[in-house]
This record gives C-alpha cells, sequence and structure tokens, in this order.
C-alpha cells in the first residue's frame, strides 16, 4: 500500500458544556516535524500527545489544532491578572528608563502570551482521555486519506516503470546495426590514416571486439531490468513503514544505468530510446517526492 505525503483529518467530540476539535494535516518534507497549537494549555500533556501523533503519523510535517468551544457561548477563560500585572511592571520600568510613550498599553499586554486562562482549573483525566482519543481518530482519518491519495500516486509510478521496462526490449533490434555501425566507422577511420597493406588484419580484428566488448549495454539494460522489478516489488509490499524513500534509492540505480546505456550507446535510435527512459524516471521522480 502507498501513502501519500499529504492528507487531512479531524475528530469532534463533546463532552459537558464544550465542543472539541481536533484536525491535523499533513505536508511533504523530508524530515518528521510537528506544529501544535491549542486553545487551552496542555502543560506535560503536550508531549504524549506529540507522541502519539508522529508514532501514528510515520513521517512527514504536521500541522496539529485543537480548539475548545463552550457550547452555550459562556466564557470560561478570563485575564491572568498576575501575568498583566508583571508585563505592566516590565513595560512601564522600560518605558520611564527610555522616555517612550506609554500610550495605550492596556492593548498591547492583552496581545502578549498567555495573557488568557482558562477559569476551569487543570484538565482533569476524563478530558485528557478524549482529547488523546480524538488525536488518534484524526491521525486515522488522516491516513485514510493518504491512502486515497496514494492509490494515483501508485499508478502513475508503477506505469512508469513498466513502460520503461517496455523500452528496454525496443533497444534490442538496434543493437546489430550498432554493432556494425560502430566496426564501420572505426575501420573507414583506419582506412583514412593508414595503407591497407599496412593494415594487420587479424589485429584489427582482435582490437574491434576488444573495443566492442567496452561498448557492451547487456549488462546495463539486464540491471535496469532487475531494478525496475525490484522497484515494482517494494511499492508493491505490504509494509506499513514508510517506503519512499527506499523507492527514491532504487530510482537512483535505475538513473545511473540508463546514464550508462546513453554513453555506450553511440546509436542515434537507441539514444532517443534512452531520452525517453530518462523522461519516465523523471515522471517517476516527481511522484516519489509526495510518496511516504
Amino acid at each position: 500500500m502507498v501513502l501519500s505525503m499529504t492528507g487531512y483529518g479531524q475528530a469532534t467530540r463533546e463532552l459537558g458544556n464544550k465542543t472539541y476539535r481536533f484536525e491535523i494535516k499533513s505536508l511533504n518534507g523530508k524530515t518528521t516535524d510537528i506544529r501544535f497549537k491549542s486553545s487551552t494549555p496542555l502543560m506535560a500533556r503536550e508531549l504524549e500527545l506529540r507522541r502519539a501523533i508522529l508514532d501514528r503519523g510515520l513521517r512527514g510535517k504536521f500541522d496539529a489544532n485543537l480548539t475548545i468551544e463552550n457550547i452555550g457561548g459562556d466564557d470560561d477563560q478570563n485575564f491572568n491578572l498576575a501575568l498583566m500585572r508583571s508585563y505592566y511592571k516590565e513595560l512601564k520600568a522600560l518605558s520611564d528608563e527610555f522616555g517612550i510613550n506609554q500610550g495605550d498599553m492596556l492593548q498591547s499586554i492583552i496581545r502578549l502570551p498567555n495573557i488568557m486562562q482558562n477559569s476551569d482549573g487543570p484538565m482533569d483525566d476524563e478530558e485528557w482521555q478524549l482529547i488523546k482519543s480524538m488525536a488518534i481518530e484524526a491521525v486515522e482519518a488522516l491516513n485514510n486519506f493518504r491512502a486515497e491519495e496514494g492509490k494515483s500516486l501508485y499508478d502513475d509510478a508503477t506505469t512508469q516503470a513498466k513502460k520503461i521496462q517496455a523500452l528496454l526490449v525496443e533497444i534490442e533490434p538496434h543493437e546489430e546495426s550498432r554493432t556494425q555501425a560502430v566496426r564501420d566507422r572505426l575501420y573507414k577511420n583506419l582506412k583514412q590514416h593508414m595503407a591497407k597493406e599496412n593494415v594487420d588484419e587479424n589485429r584489427f580484428e582482435q582490437e574491434i571486439i576488444f573495443y566492442l566488448e567496452k561498448l557492451d549495454i547487456n549488462e546495463e539494460k539486464i540491471r535496469l531490468n532487475q531494478h525496475c522489478n525490484y522497484f515494482m516489488q517494494e511499492i508493491d509490499s505490504d509494509k506499513k513503514s514508510p517506503k519512499g524513500k527506499k523507492l527514491s534509492f532504487i530510482a537512483q540505480e535505475m538513473g545511473r544505468e540508463i546514464n550508462t546505456l546513453g554513453a555506450k550507446a553511440q546509436h542515434s535510435e537507441i539514444q532517443q530510446v534512452v531520452v525517453q527512459m530518462k523522461d519516465l524516471l523523471e515522471k517517476i521522480k516527481e511522484q516519489l517526492l509526495n510518496i511516504l
């Protein structure tokens, strides 16, 4: 199964006179990271919530948001007066020291962090278990979304890999003419620089064989076909762990064999096939950027 790097999930619950909503979305990213926002302080429990998300989300950049609203519309938050007084004291001292006009200092203080606090006190175990179960439910919904997106990524990547294998077959009809063309070109160059009676035909044939062995592309064709098979094997595997990075490594190996084919080809028709292979491989790499 292939999962997309991008996805979205949410969960909504009610408890007492409050509505809880947990939303999470994932984006492409080489590293795993999570940005977490909450309308209520979670203190040390935020670390546990982050671990639960990352363990199930596997890899990517995550944006998670927890909001808690009062159903009755009553305000369950008030000002942290002690913190406001502390902010005011510090700001006033700075304004007096530097001769800065204090202006509407209250409006500035209200915008500072942690000014608002819950009037209900610390979160109890029932509320915490609810939030944790919502986070897990939202991540499961996220992964379901990723699985749906992954189907199209799978179809496109496997189609391109199969086309590369099909192009390998198209090279075969040109190989005999390629060998003859290389032989004719070398013999022509030899005749231009040496008299015919000075040419050792046996030695010339030996050198031709040696040169053609260096240009042989059978090994590259076999390895490229093996890499394509390995790519299909890995993308079809039932492993739940991320497979995007491993598939990218396989695609790099495919690219090396294709480049070597192009370097050794010395034949216009084969070069055209190689160009098509490179184009297909680039499409695979683009899709792999979105595969988890």
